[in-house]
């Protein structure tokens, strides 16, 4: 069986995640572990960690996964915002080690016009400084992008290169499907998914991958766009996703849905159709 979950809120209080998370039936859920929209953030009190914690055990749900917020950007070429992404960073594997979360994902941002090379020494510095101040166990995991104009991280080849360059344990890959498939890989056959994750193992490793966002894509193949769709009802298509979910690599990795909620399907529909496109 695999484990899927979703996207789940935090209002209210951060340990009712994991009451909505249950709600929905997941096996595994990610949050924000605060407003992802602004750069203020209040503490976490150890009162709201312990809770949060002890009700997570108590839901034998699991891994859990906390998701940066929205602005930082830590390959920027702006300084103000590159020092307010490294702080942003730092706090949040913090938070992660207060919640007893055990990975954080980030994207991997935007040179601005800056240079790959640029970017990724900004990019390796922020890393460097953030685990040199929050010496816990908490992975980072890379997030890959649609190859959007600037953007870090579109090819397994930019990935890599992080992960050389740091050279850390503390750092694992997620791996996105609409993605992926904007950046060029295919996924919409099992050859095609085959290739892509051979070239994962010989870039990168398949020890380093510990999740899957899986999200249809609005966009074509190589079209570098980032617009998720339901699964199974955008360009890589039922029988891509069906594929999918019958690779070893992918069936055996935590599995979070990030996928649209409109008039079509809600999370329970997209969690229904992955599970059914799962069976045997």
């Amino acid at each position: 069986m695999v484990r899927v979950g979703v996207h789940v809120s935090i209002a209210g209080g951060i340990e009712k995640a994991v009451d909505r998370a249950a709600e929905k039936g997941c096996d595994v859920f990610q949050i924000f572990s605060r407003s992802p929209r602004g750069w203020k953030f209040n503490d976490l009190s150890a009162e709201d960690a312990e809770r949060f914690a002890i009700k997570l055990k108590k839901s034998e749900m699991g891994p859990v996964f906390d998701h940066m917020p929205y602005l930082p950007n830590l390959a920027s070429s702006k300084d103000e915002v590159y020092q307010q992404s490294v702080t942003t960073l730092t706090a949040e594997l913090y938070r992660c080690g207060q919640l007893k979360i055990p990975y954080l994902v980030t994207h991997l941002g935007s040179h601005g016009g800056f240079g790959q090379k640029e970017g990724l020494k900004r990019l390796v510095n922020a890393v460097s400084v953030a685990f040199s101040k929050v010496e816990n166990n908490v992975m980072l995991l890379l997030e890959n992008t649609a190859g959007t104009k600037n953007s870090m991280g579109g090819s397994f080849e930019d990935i890599a290169a992080i992960l050389n360059a740091l050279d850390s344990e503390r750092l694992g890959v997620c791996l996105d499907t609409c993605h992926l498939f904007g950046a060029g890989y295919d996924l919409r056959s099992p050859e095609g998914i085959k290739s892509t994750f051979d070239e994962f193992q010989t870039l990168i490793g398949l020890k380093r991958l510990k999740l899957i966002h899986l999200n249809d894509s609005k966009g074509d193949l190589g079209s570098a766009l980032d617009r998720h769709e339901h699964i199974g009802l955008g360009k890589i298509g039922i029988d891509g996703f069906r594929s999918l979910l019958r690779n070893k690599t992918i069936n055996s990795s935590p599995l979070i849905l990030e996928t649209p909620i409109d008039s079509r399907r809600d999370d329970l529909g997209n969690l229904k159709a992955t599970r059914v496109l799962a069976s045997p």
